[in-house]
């Protein structure tokens, strides 16, 4: 891993998060929010893969230190998300990250259960200027869309049983009804967590190269 463990303010407590930078040192933020199965190395992976992109990248240890391997165990963890505390360590994650970004405006991106919260923290931090959200869902995380300070790339899955194309395409109405940007791409025949290159069960080569080039686009774009 290219990166490091750090500990960061949230609200008056401390939070932790793993945080991959450049070779430059500095290059704009990207906040990384984690599957249901916690900060585990897929996602360190992923905060790598945006640093040798150019970004500097944090992703936030929104279980404190608990991770899943099995479902069940990742069900109850997800289930068990205290949302106003997952709201201040975003907020908090977002304030450290600003000091080590080449840019006062950051991106979000989450997978699952934080493609969900990364919607969450674009419409609570108004420095959240781009979100990419992959496949995202959380029953108790509910985005104010008008709060949103900048575009929403939607990456989902045709044969996602939690997430199916309706939901995407509900989603994708509700954040243009609320006067925002939305833009979705629905990737044919491939299913939930096809991003997740540790899991060879839904892992698609072809469709996750794809969402990446979106992902890093959009942030280029945006993150100025």
């Amino acid at each position: 891993m290219a990166g490091k463990m750090v500990e960061f303010p949230s609200n008056g407590h401390t939070a932790k998060g793993y945080l991959a930078t450049p070779a430059a040192g500095k290059g704009p933020g990207v906040i990384v929010i984690q599957e249901w199965w916690g900060l585990v190395g897929h996602i360190k992976s992923v905060c790598d893969r945006f640093a040798a992109a150019g970004f500097s990248a944090l992703a936030p240890d929104l279980y404190h230190g608990q991770t899943a391997s099995e479902p069940d165990a990742a069900g109850k963890l997800f289930m068990a998300l205290n949302i106003e505390r997952a709201e201040r360590d975003l907020a908090g994650a977002a304030k450290y990250l600003a000091g080590h970004s080449s840019t006062p405006k950051l991106g979000a991106v989450g997978f699952c259960m934080g493609g969900q919260l990364a919607l969450f923290a674009g419409c609570t931090n108004t420095s959240v200027a781009a979100v990419v959200d992959f496949y995202g869902i959380h029953p108790n995380v509910k985005p104010d869309y008008g709060k949103l300070a900048g575009p929403v790339l939607g990456l989902y899955a045709e044969k996602d049983g939690f997430v199916t194309p309706q939901v995407a395409k509900d989603v994708d109405a509700a954040i243009k009804k609320a006067g925002k940007t939305s833009e979705i791409n629905i990737y044919p025949g491939v299913d939930h967590g096809f991003f997740n290159d540790d899991r060879a069960d839904v892992y698609n080569k072809p469709a996750a190269d794809d969402a990446w080039r979106r992902t890093l686009t959009l942030f280029r774009q945006q993150l100025k």
